[in-house]
C-alpha cells in the first residue's frame, strides 16, 4: 500500500479529532459563557438552534465546495475557519453577540464537518475496504480529549476566552500543518454515451439519497435523545443519585465508540445494510429495555446496547451517500448529514414535547420505532444491479 494513501488516513483521523476537540470544548465553557452573557437555560437553548442553523448551512456550502474546489482545498480551510471562530463565543458580552458568535462557529463546524467526511469517502474508495466507522470513533476521541483539556483548563483560573482562543491557535496550527497529507482531487469523470444509463443514473441516485438521508434523520434523533435524556432518565424516573446517573451516558458513550471502532471489520465481512439491519434492531432492543426495566442495572444495560447497536449506522449511511456519484460526493454527503444533523437537534425536543402526554420512559419507545423502521429499510445500502453497471461505466 503506498505510503501517501496511509499518511492520508492518518491525516483524516487528525481532522476528526480536531473537530471533536474544538466542538468539545464550546461544550465544556458552556456554563461559563452562559452565566458571563447572562442568559437563562431556557434562552441557552434558543442559541443552540442558532449553532445547529449555522452547521446546517455551513454542511450545504462545504458540500458543494467539496465538490468543486476537492476536499484538499476545503478541508484545511474549513479546520482554519472552525479554529478560528471558536473563540468567538468566549468574547461575546451580550446576548445578541453570543447568537451571532454561535452562528458563524456552527458554519465553521458543519463545513469541516462535511469536508472531512467527503474526504474519508474518498480514502475509503481508495482503500477498498470500509474504514468510515473509525473515523467517527476519534471523533468522539476528540471530545473526550476536549473534556480533560478544558477541566485542567478551568483548575488552573483560565477564562473561557483564554481557553477557546488556546484551542483555536492550536486548531489553526494543526488544520495547516496536516493539510499536506490530504488526497489530490479525484479526476472527473468522463461522460458515457451509453444509450439511456445516464438517464437511470440522474433519476435513481438523489431518490436513493435522499432516503439515506431519512434514515440519518431518524438515527441522529436517536443520538440526539441519548445524549441529553439518558442522564435524565435515570435520576428522574429510577431515582438513581446523580453520580450512578452520570453512568447512563458514559456507557452509551463507551459502547458507542467500542462499536464503531469494530464496525468496519463488521462492514467488511456482513456488508454495510447487515451492520445498519443488525445494529439498528440492537439498539431498538436496547431502548426497549430503558424504556420498559425499573432497575438501574438493566436500564445501564440498555444504554449500553443503544449506543452499541447505533455505532456503526451512521457511517455506514455517510459512506453510502459519498459512493453513490463520485462527482457529487460532498454534496450528498452534505444532503445525508444535514439531515441527520437536524434529527440530533430535534431528538430532545421531540421527547421533551412527548413527556408532556406520558412519562419519559414511555416516550423511548418511539426511539424503538425509529430504529425498527431503520433496520427494515437497511436494504437501501445495497446498490441496485442498474447503479452499479452506470458506476462501473463512469469510473
Amino acid at each position: 500500500m503506498k505510503r501517501a494513501l496511509r499518511v492520508s488516513r492518518v491525516v483524516t483521523f487528525v481532522y476528526f479529532v480536531l473537530n471533536g476537540v474544538l466542538l468539545g470544548m464550546w461544550v465544556v465553557q458552556i456554563p461559563a459563557v452562559e452565566e458571563r452573557v447572562g442568559i437563562s437555560h431556557a434562552a441557552l437553548g434558543g442559541f443552540l438552534v442558532l449553532l445547529g442553523a449555522g452547521a446546517f448551512a455551513g454542511m450545504q456550502v462545504g458540500g458543494r465546495l467539496s465538490d468543486r474546489l476537492g476536499t484538499r482545498t476545503v478541508v484545511p480551510a474549513a479546520g482554519v475557519l472552525c479554529s478560528v471562530t471558536l473563540v468567538l463565543p468566549g468574547l461575546a458580552q451580550e446576548p445578541w453577540a453570543l447568537g451571532a458568535a454561535l452562528l458563524v462557529f456552527g458554519f465553521g463546524n458543519g463545513t469541516l464537518d462535511v469536508s472531512m467526511n467527503a474526504h474519508a469517502v474518498q480514502v475509503e474508495k481508495a482503500y477498498e475496504r470500509p474504514v468510515m466507522s473509525a473515523f467517527h470513533a476519534t471523533f468522539s476521541v476528540g471530545g473526550v480529549l476536549a473534556a480533560l483539556t478544558g477541566a485542567v483548563a478551568i483548575d488552573i483560573g483560565w477564562d473561557a476566552a483564554t481557553t477557546l482562543g488556546a484551542a483555536a491557535g492550536v486548531g489553526v496550527i494543526t488544520a495547516l500543518v496536516a493539510a499536506g497529507g490530504l488526497l489530490p482531487a479525484e479526476p472527473a469523470a468522463p461522460v458515457t454515451d451509453t444509450q439511456g444509463e445516464p438517464e437511470v443514473r440522474n433519476r435513481s441516485v438523489p431518490t436513493r439519497i435522499w432516503l439515506l438521508a431519512v434514515l440519518a434523520l431518524l438515527i441522529m434523533l436517536c443520538e440526539g435523545a441519548a445524549n441529553d435524556w439518558s442522564v435524565l432518565h435515570l435520576k428522574t424516573v429510577l431515582g438513581a443519585q446523580e453520580s450512578t446517573a452520570a453512568f447512563a451516558y458514559g456507557t452509551y458513550a463507551a459502547t458507542m465508540t467500542i462499536g464503531r471502532l469494530l464496525a468496519d471489520r463488521m462492514s467488511a465481512r456482513f456488508g454495510p445494510a447487515a451492520v445498519l439491519r443488525y445494529g439498528s434492531a440492537l439498539a431498538g432492543v436496547g431502548i426497549t429495555i430503558v424504556a420498559l426495566s425499573p432497575w438501574v442495572w438493566a436500564a445501564l444495560t440498555g444504554w449500553a446496547l443503544f449506543g452499541l447497536g447505533l455505532s456503526g449506522c451512521i457511517p455506514q449511511l455517510f459512506s453510502a451517500a459519498g459512493h453513490a456519484d463520485p462527482a457529487a460526493a460532498g454534496t450528498n454527503v452534505s444532503r445525508v448529514a444535514g439531515l441527520g444533523y437536524i434529527g440530533m437537534l430535534a431528538g430532545p425536543a421531540v421527547i421533551g414535547w412527548m413527556t408532556h402526554l406520558m412519562a419519559l420512559n414511555h416516550a423511548f419507545l418511539l426511539l424503538a420505532l425509529f430504529c425498527a423502521t431503520a433496520a427494515a429499510a437497511a436494504g437501501v445500502l445495497r446498490p441496485s444491479p442498474e447503479r452499479s453497471r452506470v458506476v462501473e461505466l463512469t469510473s
